[in-house]
């Protein structure tokens, strides 16, 4: 029924080239994952199993779960049954999107050759029609949306796939899927989107379903605190989403790109109205995708479990903010002061967050980590104006980060399984009960590695040319254009951007040390599981492993979509740029803005850069192999505490202590002392609801006082009046 009346709604724009192609079903993209959401949720109100067993001598026999991930990495050791519609759910939640991911893909074959200046627009029906305000609920097709949508589907299957070994046993797991599929949903509405209001529902909708899966095992307080923590910190940046779409109407009167773009003249370049809404429009981008000062709740995302780990860094909510700078891009290159801004915050993130993963033991949270950094790289590319740039890092990102999370997953899972079958409690995210576990787990160490190769810059692997066209970038805007010729806050735009390239360096190193020191601590060396745990350690089901070899072929050639001109100099047969190409239709004048003339380097300094960022990865792994020694690692039980600035990166700069003190608590002691007795008891339930109480006892006494009961005294009153009425009326007279 769902389905039927939004394809009699559906009308796809005519006379366009793709009018008549898989283009038309375009609608179809976010309703799958919506019916598999609807389907999966409908299920989930079936409980697992009936409260108590039918026989009480069954109790703790014959049900053996793998064990789950219970709060902080540690084992959930209870008795599940598997869910009674778990195999219908195994099939729906990956089958909806594996059946998008199909439709984008003959979407994407139709756009091929096709001129995509003109975006291809399918309206559902009118949305907002009050006044003014004229806002469909459209879709939009364009290079840009399509590239995102191939990734949020192609990704996103992969892990749903994941999920169906490792949350198999899971009581939830109905419920677990109908959320990742409506997570899916929300993401796809945000990317396809054909205006900013329809984007912004679906940037509240990820920023929803992140609570719903950071909290999924919400009966532990620590998950619970971690869900409330990703939504509240998200609502910070979503005011800054608001206030520029009310700048934007107010000065433009449309919030359609279409619109936006046909009117964006009327702002003046670099003027304070068009940097004020990007710097709001970066706000929201800084919440979503865990920029400082608002990434605090990205770490802790990491509560939920790791398949909702991956689609939430790897395909999903964290590139919503660089999505948006890129969908911006016309906005954003005639503000360079801003831009600027993007620029900057995202180099000093991309080194902030990457010191504290050198320090970090659990392995998830150096990937959080890993993922606040790298997505600070991908606000530097569209900071400074190569979009095509952003996009790519945020691709060959989305690749190698997938696997890197799922390959964890893949650890964690052989970990508990070890520790439940021995009923040993120690940590099975740490790092330091880890070790040598290349032995037992071969293809998930080797994928891992390629994945790390590939996030380290290593050529040829995917990150390697991502990252490489972001800095090269930045080097190339620092002289001879408008972000060099800007002034940012008194600083010369020149002396800006060189500095967020040595800021770029430098998290590359550390990059290349704490993904190499990850990986020794994790698989090389000595055992340090536990003698008894060793003959328990093997690799997951091929339904948990076989995603982790797509993943893991992507991110050894990812970085071939778009080669740069220096490698296809050395190789004229392989095509260059491809991704750039794609996407200039969208970016292109932007990009062409920014750069200001051709934006391209002189081939030598282009190979010197080249080697730089080569040297920088290589040397990065080369300190994390000499210097850290696996086989002197001891047991997290065993483990002297951190001291000096260690002891600082392992808290993380104590910023969530800092918070805490300077916002949380103040805030619960204002509430509590002003809003809540001051205000709520003092003034609403105190003054005025029994106030008003007491007021009306007290009347209701007063007049109970003259209803005595006695008939003389009512005679006498009677009496009295009349004298007293009588003795009026003649005084009245006189």
């Amino acid at each position: 029924m769902l389905l039927s009346s939004m394809q009699t709604m559906a009308a796809a724009t005519t006379g366009h080239p793709l009018a008549g192609t898989a283009a038309k079903f375009v609608w179809l993209l976010p309703a799958l994952p919506l019916l598999g959401f609807v389907v999966n949720g409908l299920l989930s109100l079936t409980a697992a199993a009936k409260i108590g067993p039918a026989d009480p001598s069954t109790v703790g026999h014959g049900h053996d779960d793998h064990s789950q991930e219970g709060p902080h990495g540690g084992p959930d050791d209870h008795h599940v049954v598997r869910h009674k519609h778990a195999g219908l759910v195994s099939l729906v939640g990956p089958g909806v999107l594996a059946a998008s991911f199909v439709l984008a893909a003959a979407i994407f074959m139709a756009m091929r050759g096709v001129d995509m200046h003109v975006p291809f627009i399918s309206t559902l029906f009118s949305w907002m029609p009050v006044g003014d305000l004229h806002i469909d609920a459209a879709l939009q097709l364009d290079p840009l949306s399509m590239v995102m949508v191939l990734i949020i589907t192609g990704v996103g299957t992969l892990i749903h796939i994941f999920s169906v070994g490792y949350m198999q046993n899971d009581p939830g797991y109905p419920r677990y899927f109908a959320y990742l599929n409506l997570f899916v949903f929300f993401m796809l509405l945000l990317v396809l989107g054909a205006n900013y209001p329809l984007m912004f529902v679906g940037w509240e909708g990820v920023g929803l379903c992140s609570y719903l899966l950071i909290g999924f095992w919400f009966s532990e307080q620590a998950n619970a605190d971690a869900g409330k923590k990703a939504f509240i910190v998200n609502r910070i940046g979503d005011f800054g989403f608001l206030v520029a779409m009310f700048l934007l109407f107010s000065n433009l009167g449309a919030l359609d790109f279409a619109g936006i773009a046909g009117s964006a003249d009327k702002l003046q370049y670099g003027g304070p109205l068009v940097t004020t809404i990007c710097l709001f429009f970066f706000l929201g981008c800084a919440g979503k995708s865990a920029q400082l000062p608002l990434y605090i709740w990205l770490p802790d995302a990491m509560a939920g479990p790791t398949p909702v780990s991956a689609l939430i860094h790897a395909a999903t909510m964290v590139t919503a903010g660089v999505y948006l700078i890129a969908r911006a891009s016309l906005l954003f290159s005639m503000a360079p002061v801003a831009s600027l801004t993007v620029a900057l915050v995202g180099g000093v993130t991309a080194l902030f967050a990457a010191t504290i993963g050198l320090k970090q033991w659990d392995i998830k949270k150096v990937l959080a980590y890993s993922t606040v950094s790298q997505l600070g790289y991908m606000f530097v590319g569209v900071g400074v104006g190569a979009y095509a740039a952003g996009v790519f890092h945020l691709m060959t990102h989305a690749f190698f980060k997938a696997l890197l999370f799922l390959g964890s997953g893949s650890v964690i899972y052989a970990m508990h399984a070890a520790y439940h079958a021995t009923h040993n409690h120690d940590d099975a995210q740490d790092m330091r009960n880890m070790g040598g576990l290349k032995k037992y787990l071969p293809i998930t160490w080797v994928l891992m590695w390629i994945a790390t190769l590939a996030i380290a810059g290593i050529p040829v692997f995917s990150g390697f040319f991502s990252k490489d066209e972001i800095l090269s970038s930045v080097f190339a805007r620092a002289h001879g254009s408008p972000l060099a010729d800007a002034v940012w806050l008194g600083i010369p735009g020149s002396a800006l951007l060189y500095f967020v390239y040595a800021l770029g360096l430098a998290a590359a190193l550390l990059t290349a040390i704490y993904m190499t020191r990850m990986m020794l601590y994790t698989f090389h060396g000595p055992n340090r599981t536990g003698e008894e745990e060793r003959s328990y350690l093997k690799e997951a089901p091929w339904t948990m492993t076989g995603p982790l070899v797509v993943l893991g072929v992507l991110s050894a050639i990812g970085g071939f979509l778009n080669l740069p001109e220096f490698f296809t100099d050395l190789i004229p047969a392989l095509p260059g740029e491809t991704l750039a190409k794609w996407l200039e239709p969208v970016v292109g004048s932007a990009t062409a803005r920014m750069a200001g003339g051709e934006g391209h380097l002189p081939a030598s300094t282009e190979q010197l850069l080249v080697g730089v960022a080569i040297t920088i990865a290589v040397a990065g792994i080369v300190i994390a192999v000499t210097r850290l020694k696996p086989a002197a690692l001891v047991k997290k039980s065993d483990s002297p505490e951190s001291v000096g600035f260690e002891k600082v990166l392992e808290h993380k700069y104590y910023v969530d202590e800092a918070y805490d003190k300077a916002i949380v608590t103040p805030t619960i002691v204002v509430s509590r002392a002003v809003l809540w007795k001051g205000i709520d008891n003092g003034i609403i339930d105190g003054l005025m609801v029994n106030g008003s109480a007491m007021f009306a006892r007290a009347f209701g006494w007063v007049g109970s006082q003259l209803q005595s009961g006695q008939v003389g005294t009512y005679a006498w009153v009677l009496v009295i009046g009349a004298v007293a009425l009588l003795g009026a009326f003649v005084r009245a007279i006189r």
